[in-house]
């Protein structure tokens, strides 16, 4: 274990995990452990998904899914802003070869 990692002990469902961390990045490992936990008691209390290892899998599957969701956002949001760009660079060099015209 080097200076710059910790050793980071977090309680999912009932159960402790010892995680290796970053050091400055505990608040954000902390608030990941309360996320899942928080969504693999849901999954449990509902009653349909019998065993931890079932619920675990099933939460896995529900952040898999959000991150893909948001990645697929970002990359339309990206492409959104690129065309936009796109679209104020052709006006700026329209307006740049018409002003050209203007002084000939």
């Amino acid at each position: 274990m080097t200076a710059e990692t910790k050793t980071l002990t977090v309680s999912i469902v009932g159960k402790d995990y010892q995680v290796a961390c970053p050091a400055g990045e505990e608040e954000s490992l902390r608030e990941a452990a309360h996320y899942l936990h928080s969504l693999m008691e849901s999954i449990r209390a509902s009653g349909r998904v019998v065993g931890l290892d079932r619920v675990a899998v099933m939460a896995a599957l529900n952040v898999s899914n959000e991150l893909l969701q948001n990645k697929n956002k970002q990359t339309d949001a990206q492409a959104k802003v690129a065309a936009r760009v796109q679209k104020l660079s052709d006006r700026v060099a329209d307006a740049i070869s018409a002003n050209k015209q203007m002084q000939i």
